[in-house]
């Protein structure tokens, strides 16, 4: 007879230093969290951005010919290249692309940049995709859960989500996220459960997003 194959309830772990990025790599975990704070330059010009009140949906698919590659952005964030800092930020998003690629020896990036003012997924859910890297420039962070704080099998219902606030954990604008999906390999049934925040009446979020798709 077989012994019974027991796997590890998933974790979480969370670091003020980037090391704490390669714990994403671990089997028993699926989500890893920089904690860190965006220089003051970044802090202006996303504040300046979202006063402009437009709106701004960007998707890129980065093509890389090796991991160690600088990501090409042309024509990201281009409109606002008259605003102190731009640059600033360019170079920042550039280099978690850098960053996501050499952790994950990707070659093929998607990008999604953002300015929210409603939760982009209100419910709490689990994302269909390998790894996601997940970071709010300004506004609420993503809001996430622990294991057992859910039962899965009722994902998407309002009446079973937690209502408990000790149950929800909460980033912060500047943090860095890394949630694995439920297509990374064996990690099925094991995805992050997120969702989107509701952000402050008035208030906007700048959200990018960057999903391994090769």
């Amino acid at each position: 007879m077989h012994a019974l194959q027991y796997r590890q309830p998933p974790v979480q772990v969370l670091g003020e230093q980037l090391e704490v990025f390669t714990e994403i790599l671990r089997e028993e975990v699926n989500l890893a969290i920089w904690q860190r704070r965006l220089p003051a330059q970044i802090d202006a010009f996303v504040a300046q951005l979202l006063a402009q009140g437009h709106a701004l949906a960007q998707t890129l698919i980065v093509e890389l010919a090796t991991a160690e590659s600088p990501a090409d952005l042309s024509g990201l964030l281009a409109e606002y290249r008259h605003i102190p800092g731009q640059e600033d930020c360019l170079s920042d998003i550039g280099w978690l692309v850098s960053a996501f690629a050499c952790l994950l020896g990707a070659r093929r990036i998607g990008l999604r940049l953002r300015v929210l003012d409603r939760p982009m997924c209100p419910r709490f859910h689990v994302d269909r995709v390998p790894v996601r890297l997940i970071t709010s420039y300004a506004g609420p962070g993503s809001q996430w859960l622990a294991e057992g704080a859910m039962v899965r099998q009722r994902l998407g219902e309002p009446a079973a989500e937690p209502q408990d606030p000790a149950l929800i954990n909460s980033s912060l604008a500047g943090h860095v996220l890394l949630a694995k999906g439920e297509k990374w390999s064996g990690n099925e049934g094991a995805g992050l459960i997120h969702r989107s925040p509701q952000p402050h009446s008035g208030k906007r979020r700048l959200l990018l997003t960057l999903d391994w798709l090769g």
